[in-house]
């Protein structure tokens, strides 16, 4: 995957839709919810192999049945391909192991 930093106006709600995109601090952050920390912790799990084969690691933690993500490339100082392509993969393992969608908070 391509390590240079992604351009300005790459479209992030395209790639990535359920993260957010912190341009200032140049990170994507997302909160997985599962039923419980089994299930969380298997989706880790998955994740840290992937991010093995891939040399790509998250800043991650965990508390119960959440996970909270937060990537960089740090060696480029910014968000590039393995980041959009990371997240990507988490979206589909979360998928696999029944993370709960999202809710909005206030309603």
């Amino acid at each position: 995957m391509n390590t240079s930093v992604l351009p300005q106006d790459f479209d992030f709600q395209s790639a990535i839709p359920l993260w957010k995109v912190d341009v200032q601090a140049q990170t994507i952050f997302r909160e997985f919810i599962f039923a419980d920390f089994r299930l969380a912790f298997e989706f880790m799990t998955q994740c840290a192999q992937y991010a093995e084969e891939i040399d790509h690691h998250p800043d991650w933690s965990n508390s119960w049945n959440k996970v909270q993500v937060q990537l960089s490339t740090h060696s480029a100082k910014g968000l590039t391909e393995l980041d959009i392509g990371l997240a990507k993969q988490m979206d589909v393992l979360a998928q696999k192991i029944n993370a709960r969608p999202l809710r909005d908070p206030l309603h």
